[in-house]
């Protein structure tokens, strides 16, 4: 399976994620960032566009011969899937109609799941929230890999396998790393989506489903764009654990390769992520950058020193630990009267 990777530990640290005190940095220095909070409905409006789109796409799919149908979904289909992932990203941020309707958000990424044919949006929130929160804390940051995926995917053949297979472990790996209980919106994603995957088997049939699976398997793994879930916290640069990229693709994703300043502000929409870099380069033009999403592919593939433990972990118990040493005031240290 080719050459072995070098590194099968994660970089610990024992400090916190470094975006909140970038953010209370940029906010002293410019405030007027505050202008770019709120949400932008017109992502929703591009998101529905494109559901549309996959759906009257299948019209012509179910005639197509199969390395036609491959292409399609390789290039157009797993595009757009991918997109709406990103744009669900957006919805799970409430940063479609705001914070006053989450319930509005939620619906929009209800909708843009229905392409993807499995209901990645039921636990959406809950999981990545807890990415922003608590990044690179094991066992509650289900964005870095398990131990067997590291142990399983050490080679560079497995690491192909690894990019291969994305679309699988980022749908199930939270399940198993840290399994919630199913809400009412998580019972009503699953019984809406699977009421769509039904309506496309009777109304197309199986060809046009496996279509849009495929779709989400490609967009989600091999696909340009899966470029993105490479550069944004794998580390190329030692001390660094988020990464931004500023390339054309962005257009495609709802700017979620700036991801830097996502993590820093990420209450302001992806539309006006550009901006927030334009007013504050001082902050992210030194940082480390991705320079592009297809090369990436081959320096994660075929470093040795790169795979999937290549990331940033850190222990909460020990965070919390420091954090009371630093705010506690010790009685011996107090002046004794008497």
């Amino acid at each position: 399976m080719g050459q072995k990777i070098t590194r099968e530990e994660f970089h610990r640290t024992y400090t916190e994620e470094p975006h909140a005190t970038r953010r209370k940095l940029i906010l002293q220095k410019h405030p007027e960032v505050k202008q770019l909070f709120g949400p932008d409905p017109w992502t929703g409006v591009s998101m529905i566009a494109m559901v549309i789109f996959q759906i009257c796409s299948l019209f012509f799919v179910v005639h197509m011969r199969w390395w036609e149908f491959l292409l399609m979904a390789y290039f157009v289909g797993g595009t757009v899937n991918h997109s709406l992932v990103a744009g669900m990203h957006e919805c799970v941020h409430y940063l479609i109609f705001g914070y006053k309707y989450p319930m509005g958000n939620m619906m929009v990424a209800l909708i843009a799941n229905l392409p993807l044919g499995a209901p990645l949006s039921a636990w959406f929130r809950e999981y990545h929230m807890e990415h922003h929160k608590f990044q690179g804390v094991e066992g509650i940051d289900t964005d870095l890999p398990t131990e067997y995926e590291i142990k399983l995917f050490n080679t560079t053949g497995g690491k192909i396998l690894y990019l291969a297979l994305r679309f699988l472990t980022y749908g199930l790996r939270p399940i198993f790393v840290k399994p919630k209980p199913l809400t009412t919106f998580g019972l009503v994603s699953f019984i809406v989506q699977f009421s769509f995957n039904y309506a496309v088997f009777e109304i197309f049939g199986v060809k046009a489903l496996v279509y849009l699976i495929v779709c989400s398997m490609l967009g989600m793994s091999l696909n340009p764009l899966a470029g993105r879930f490479i550069s944004e916290h794998v580390v190329f640069t030692k001390g660094y654990e988020t990464y931004s990229y500023y390339g054309p693709l962005n257009k495609l994703g709802f700017n979620l390769g700036y991801h830097n300043e996502h993590h820093d502000f990420p209450f302001i929409p992806g539309s006006r992520l550009p901006k927030l870099r334009e007013i504050a380069p001082e902050f992210y033009d030194e940082l480390p950058q991705c320079s592009s999403w297809v090369s990436i592919f081959y320096h994660f593939v075929m470093d040795p020193s790169i795979g999937p433990a290549a990331r940033i972990a850190r222990d909460q118990a020990l965070l919390n630990k420091k954090r009371e040493e630093k705010n506690s005031v010790r009685p011996n240290n107090l002046p004794a009267f008497g």
